[in-house]
C-alpha cells in the first residue's frame, strides 16, 4: 500500500478516537504483549476475528476499508490510542483493516482479559465502549464491511438489506437499477438474475441469495449451538424483556441462552429515539440500548444467538424443547417467552404486492435511506407512529401523518403530540384513513377517504410506514401453554383460570409470571395484562429471573 511522506493523525470525532492516559496505558501493559510494529503490517484484517485489544504505543497505524482493493483510508492513529471497534466486545468479524502506516510498537491485550479489565474499570469500561458505539455508526455511514448488490424491487435485497440494518452490521448497497457496469460484472462472473442478490465479502467470498442465517455465520453472528446439554434458561425474544432477563439471569449464574429470529432489541431496537425511559433524559435510540444490554449480557456469559427462529415447543422428560427453523432443538429447564408482539398489517388491496418494497412497518436509519428526500406517509395514532413521523421528518422530503381518530392525542402522549404540531416538515391528517394504493413496481400514491365527510383523495407518497397497533407473536406454541382469545399469553392467577390440565397449583403457583406450564414464564408484551413500555418490559425481565430461581429451587 502506498503511504503520504507524512501522516497526519485524524482528530478526535465525538468522542470515538480518545486518546487512553498513563494509569490506563500501564494498567492494559500488565496484561498484554509489546510487540513491534513495521510499516505495512496487518494487526488486524477484515473479515476475521479480532483475537487482541490493540493499544498504539509509537508509530502510527490506518484503519482501511476495502484493503488490498480500494485502500481507502479511514482515520490514522498514534500513540495511546486504541484500535478495532464494537466487533471486538461481540465477537463478530471485523469490517475494516488494521495496517501499520509508521514503524512503531503497539499493545496486545488478549480480548478475554479486555472484557476484565472492563468489568472492573468502570471508566476505561465506559471509555471503550462509547468509543466503540460512535465507531460502529460511523462505519455504517461509510458504508464499510460487505457489500449487497440486488435491485431496489427485489424482496430477497430488502430481506437482507433489512437483516443488516437491524443488526447494525456496517455494508454498503449496491442498486443494479442505477449501475449497469456491475450487472455486465455480475453477468461475466456467472451470476444469473436468479441468484441476486449477492453479497461479496472481504473481495473474495460472494454468497448467492443468502438466507438470513448464511450471512450470519459469514460474518461471525453466533448461531445457536447443536450440542444437547440443557441451559438452565432459554430465552425465546431478545427485546428489552429478554435482554434484561439475559443480563440478570448470566450475572447470577445460570446458564443462559437467547434467541432471536431477527435482530437483538425487538421491537424497540426499530426505535429512532426512546425519551421515556429512566435514566436517558436526552433519550437513546432503540439499537444502542440493545447494544449495550448485548455487550452486558455477553459480558456475564449469557450465549445469544440471532438469527435462531423457534418453531415449536414441547415437554420431555422435565426440560423445555423449542426447535429452530433451521432444525436445531434446545433443551432449557427453564423457558422464558419474551417473542413481544408484530405489527398489524393495513387490510387494503395490493397491499403485499407493495409490502416488498415500499411498505415499513419501522422507522430507522435503514428505512430512512430507502426512502431519502421522497414523500412518505406515515399511517397510526399511537407513540410509535408519532415518533417515525418526527423521526423520518428530518429524513424525507415531506411527511403526512395519517390518523383514524379526530384528537391527536387520544392514542399519543401529549409531549409527543405537541411536537408533532409544531413541526414544519409534518402535515396532520385527522379522522383519514388509506382505502387504496396506487404504483407500479413501487408506491407512487395513496389513495385516502375522510371518515367524517366520506370524501377521497390521492396523496403522493413513495413509502408508507404502518403503525396500527400489534398482535402477539405466539402461533409457534401451538396449544402448548393457556391463550387468551386475542393469542396473548396467560400468566398467574390467568393461567390458573385457564382450566388447562397441569396447571402447577402448589401455595404460590402458578408464579406471577408463570404459565399454564410449570417452568415456562412469559414477559414484555407477549403476555396478557402487561403494560406497553420499555421500563415496565425490563422489570418483567428481571422479576422472571427471580421466579426462575424460585421454581428451580423447588425443583430441588
Amino acid at each position: 500500500m502506498r503511504w503520504p511522506d507524512e501522516l497526519t493523525e485524524s482528530p478526535d470525532l465525538q468522542g470515538a478516537y480518545p486518546r487512553l492516559s498513563d494509569v490506563q496505558m500501564r494498567t492494559l501493559a500488565a496484561h498484554g504483549e509489546r510487540r513491534p510494529a513495521h510499516r505495512d503490517d496487518v494487526l488486524f484484517a477484515e473479515g476475521d476475528p479480532c483475537a487482541a485489544f490493540f493499544v498504539v504505543l509509537s508509530g502510527k497505524v490506518a484503519t482501511v476499508k476495502g484493503y488490498g482493493v480500494d485502500d481507502q483510508v479511514i482515520r490514522v492513529h498514534g500513540a495511546g490510542r486504541f484500535l478495532g471497534e464494537l466487533n471486538v466486545l461481540t465477537g463478530q468479524a471485523s469490517f475494516i483493516t488494521a495496517v501499520v502506516a509508521e514503524d512503531g510498537e503497539v499493545l496486545a491485550v488478549p480480548v478475554d482479559e479486555l472484557r476484565r479489565l472492563v468489568a472492573g474499570d468502570e471508566i476505561l469500561g465506559d471509555l471503550v465502549l462509547r468509543a466503540y458505539l460512535i465507531r460502529r455508526s460511523m462505519l455504517i455511514g461509510l458504508g464499510a464491511g460487505f457489500r449487497i448488490v440486488g435491485s431496489r424491487y427485489s424482496p430477497d435485497c430488502h430481506r437482507l438489506r433489512e437483516f443488516a440494518a437491524r443488526n447494525r452490521l456496517p455494508h454498503q448497497w449496491i442498486d443494479l437499477e442505477q449501475d449497469a457496469e456491475v450487472e455486465r460484472f455480475l453477468r461475466r462472473m456467472g451470476v444469473t438474475p436468479a441468484e441476486t442478490p449477492v453479497v461479496i465479502w472481504r473481495g473474495e467470498l460472494v454468497l448467492r441469495n443468502p438466507t438470513n442465517a448464511e450471512l450470519a455465520r459469514a460474518i461471525g453472528l453466533p448461531a445457536p449451538s447443536t450440542r444437547e446439554a440443557v441451559c438452565d434458561l432459554l430465552i425465546v425474544g431478545a427485546g428489552p424483556a429478554g435482554l434484561a432477563a439475559a443480563v440478570y439471569g448470566a450475572s447470577e449464574g445460570l446458564g443462559t441462552v437467547v434467541l432471536d429470529s431477527v435482530a437483538l432489541g425487538g421491537q424497540a431496537g426499530t426505535s429512532s429515539r426512546i425519551e421515556n425511559y429512566l435514566g436517558f433524559p436526552a433519550g437513546i435510540s432503540g439499537g444502542e440500548l440493545a447494544e449495550r444490554a448485548m455487550i452486558q449480557a455477553r459480558k456475564f456469559g449469557a450465549e445469544l444467538c440471532v438469527p435462531a427462529e423457534a418453531c415449536t415447543l414441547r415437554e420431555h422428560e422435565g426440560h423445555h424443547l423449542v426447535t429452530l427453523k433451521e432444525g436445531t432443538t434446545v433443551h432449557a429447564r427453564t423457558l422464558l417467552i419474551v417473542t413481544g408482539v408484530r405489527y398489524r398489517r393495513l387490510v387494503v388491496p395490493d397491499l403485499e404486492r407493495f409490502e416488498a418494497t415500499s411498505v415499513y412497518y419501522a422507522a430507522t436509519a435503514f428505512e430512512a435511506q430507502m426512502c431519502s428526500r421522497d414523500p412518505v406517509v406515515v399511517v397510526g395514532g399511537g407513540n410509535s407512529a408519532g415518533q417515525a413521523a418526527l423521526f423520518l421528518a428530518h429524513h424525507v422530503a415531506s411527511v403526512r401523518l395519517l390518523v383514524r381518530d379526530g384528537e391527536l392525542t387520544r392514542n399519543m402522549s401529549r409531549y409527543l403530540a405537541v411536537e408533532i404540531e409544531q413541526h414544519p416538515g409534518i402535515q396532520v391528517m385527522l379522522n383519514t384513513q388509506v382505502r387504496r394504493l396506487v404504483g407500479r413496481g413501487t408506491l407512487e400514491a395513496v389513495v385516502v377517504g375522510h371518515n367524517v365527510t366520506g370524501e377521497r383523495f390521492t396523496v403522493e407518497a413513495r413509502a408508507m410506514f404502518v403503525f396500527i397497533g400489534a398482535e402477539p407473536y405466539t402461533r409457534w406454541l401451538a396449544d402448548e401453554v393457556a391463550l387468551d382469545s386475542r393469542g396473548y399469553i396467560l400468566t398467574g392467577l390467568d393461567a390458573a383460570r385457564s382450566g388447562r390440565k397441569g396447571v402447577p397449583d402448589s401455595t404460590g403457583r402458578p408464579f406471577s409470571l408463570e404459565t399454564s406450564r410449570a417452568g415456562v414464564f412469559a414477559a414484555g408484551d407477549v403476555r396478557n395484562g402487561s403494560i406497553k413500555r420499555v421500563a415496565s418490559a425490563v422489570g418483567e425481565g428481571a422479576m422472571a429471573v427471580r421466579l426462575v430461581h424460585e421454581h428451580l429451587q423447588l425443583r430441588g
